[in-house]
């Protein structure tokens, strides 16, 4: 079984705004960032579409994760069981249910477990995915959020 470490952050210019996320994966000797930015999107969207690609990003379901995430929206989401409640009503009055959805699919397919830590806290690795998200934020060719709907 493979054991991977998974350090995640969104961020958003204006909420809504223009966002980005950046991951930093890490297995053994193996180390990989990605990022990826947003014409228009919220800071939450961002925190756990951090979260979603790196599980994505994934090669062998049945993974050992362990993520770190500077997001309570997220990590309580999921820790102290809230979503999966909320999968039980179909999201109904949530915000960003086609995340949560995407998220529980990848989410079943290993072991995961979720770490809270203070952000910009001098962790190397969070403040790595913090630059990553925030370059990705301001960059160029950033993609529209499909799933972004300003009015729910």
């Amino acid at each position: 079984m493979s054991h991977i470490t998974i350090y995640t952050d969104g961020a958003s210019r204006g909420n809504p705004g223009p966002g980005g996320f950046g991951v930093v994966l890490l297995s053994g000797k193996h180390r990989k960032e990605i990022s990826k930015g947003y014409s228009y999107t919220t800071n939450n969207r961002m925190e756990l579409m951090s979260v979603i690609v790196g599980l994505e990003s994934l090669k062998n379901p049945g993974s050992s994760v362990v993520i770190y995430s500077d997001s309570k929206y997220v990590v309580d989401s999921v820790e102290k069981k809230w979503v999966f409640g909320w999968q039980k009503k179909n999201f109904s009055g949530k915000k960003n249910p086609d995340l949560w959805k995407r998220f529980l699919q990848v989410y079943a397919q290993h072991k995961v477990k979720f770490v809270w830590i203070k952000g910009h806290n001098e962790n190397p690795e969070n403040e790595r995915c913090d630059v990553l998200a925030v370059a990705a934020a301001m960059g160029g060719n950033l993609e529209h959020d499909h799933g972004y709907d300003p009015e729910k």
